[in-house]
C-alpha cells in the first residue's frame, strides 16, 4: 500500500509539474529577413569637387572678412582725420594706397565668387544646386561698391552674407 501511494504521489506531481514545463516551452522564433546592405550612395565626382570649393571659398570670405575689419575701421578712423586735417600728406597717400588694396582684395573675392557661381550654372549635375549659392557673386558687388563709395566697415556685412549662403549651400550639397 505505501507503494501505491508512492507511486500515486509520484504520478500526480509528475502531472503537476509536466503543465508547467509545457507553458514554459519558447516557440521559435522565424527569422526576420533583412533588407540587403546597401552601400552609402556616394555623391559623382563632379558634385564632391563643387563642394569642396564652396568650403574652400567659405572659409577664405571668413578669413578675409575677419581680417578685413579692423583694416576698415582703420581706414574710416585716418579717413575722418584726414577731413579734419590733422593727417599728413604721406598719411594720406598711405590711407588712399590701404583703400585701394581693400577694394583690390574685395574685387578678387567678387572674381572667385563669379566663378564658383558659373560653375553651377554650367554643369548640368551642379544645376539643382544652383538656387543654394546663386546671388553669392551679388552680395561680392555690393560689398565692392560700398568700399568704393568710402563704407568700409560696411563692406563686411555683405560678407558675412556671403558665409551664410555659402554655409547653407553646404549643408545642403552632398559628400
Amino acid at each position: 500500500m505505501r507503494k501505491i501511494q508512492f507511486g500515486a504521489l509520484a504520478v500526480i506531481s509528475i502531472a503537476l509539474f509536466a503543465g508547467a514545463a509545457t507553458a514554459q516551452k519558447k516557440t521559435p522564433k522565424r527569422p526576420v529577413k533583412k533588407p540587403p546592405a546597401s552601400k552609402p550612395l556616394v555623391a559623382p565626382l563632379e558634385v564632391r569637387t563643387a563642394r569642396e570649393k564652396v568650403e574652400i571659398q567659405r572659409d577664405n570670405v571668413i578669413v578675409l572678412a575677419d581680417k578685413l575689419g579692423p583694416i576698415a575701421q582703420s581706414i574710416e578712423i585716418l579717413d575722418a582725420s584726414a577731413e579734419a586735417k590733422r593727417l599728413s600728406r604721406d598719411g594720406i597717400a598711405k590711407n588712399e594706397l590701404t583703400k585701394q588694396k581693400f577694394i583690390a582684395i574685395l574685387r578678387n573675392i567678387r572674381d572667385e565668387l563669379s566663378l564658383l557661381e558659373s560653375e553651377f550654372r554650367t554643369k548640368p549635375l551642379l544645376k539643382k544646386y544652383l538656387p543654394n549659392v546663386e546671388g553669392v557673386t551679388d552680395m561680392a558687388v555690393s560689398a565692392e561698391d560700398l568700399a568704393i563709395s568710402g563704407k568700409f566697415v560696411a563692406s563686411k556685412d555683405p560678407l558675412r552674407e556671403i558665409t551664410k549662403k555659402l554655409t547653407d549651400a553646404l549643408a545642403v550639397i552632398p559628400r
